[in-house]
């Protein structure tokens, strides 16, 4: 993937999300932070993962939307459009989607695209998780008891979030420990990992089973 295809997922994005500003303002800010974290995936998957960063909610567009659940929606439409297998089967999948497509009744179909599980999955769950729903930079837990107030009781995203929660922890838990890895401790790309560190801890203390 290239710089320009990049470009193009903005732009994309943009012209989708256009009616939904905070949605539009969630992935600004989604795509700057998997910018950050750009470190904990390979060279060669800066792009992709930079480019799914800002395709991965486009399903909420009308435009877009057919079953009412984004990821899906998204991967669906990306796919029409002729976008690469890889990122189409990023944005059915991000943030745990699979374990959303349950409650939706969509398992089968949200399984036509891989779930590649790797280090530009876990970046861009941890992107999304730890930036609210108005693009407002949070910790992992704030993130989580946004989300399921914002839902409500009965949704699916509290109905799953017990299985889910786990699973996000992980990831980001996984991605703190490459950019310890890849990033030395006096660069300033480090400088802000004493907050990934503390949000981990903060994480791995709250007991959200």
């Amino acid at each position: 993937m290239t710089a320009l295809e990049v470009a193009q997922a903005r732009a994309l994005a943009a012209g989708l999300l256009v009616e939904l500003p905070d949605r539009w303002r969630h992935t600004i800010a989604v795509a700057a932070r998997a910018e950050e974290l750009a470190d904990a995936v390979d060279r060669s998957d800066h792009e992709v993962l930079h480019a799914a960063a800002w395709l991965h909610d486009v399903g909420y567009s009308r435009r877009v939307s057919r079953t009412g659940f984004h990821p899906l929606d998204g991967a669906r439409f990306l796919d029409r459009e002729g976008w690469p297998l890889r990122v189409c089967a990023l944005v059915a999948h991000h943030s745990g989607a699979r374990f959303l497509a349950r409650s939706y009744g969509l398992s089968m179909q949200l399984n036509a695209y891989a779930d590649e599980r790797s280090p530009v999955t876990d970046a861009l769950a941890y992107a999304d998780q730890t930036v609210g729903a108005a693009g407002e930079r949070l910790p992992l837990e704030e993130r989580w008891a946004d989300m399921l107030r914002r839902h409500g009781p009965g949704s699916a995203n509290v109905l799953v979030h017990e299985e889910r929660a786990p699973y996000l922890r992980a990831a980001a838990e996984r991605v703190e420990r490459r950019l310890r890895r890849t990033r030395k401790p006096d660069t300033p790309a480090a400088a802000g990992m004493a907050d990934e560190v503390v949000w981990s801890s903060c994480v791995s203390r709250s007991d959200w089973r």
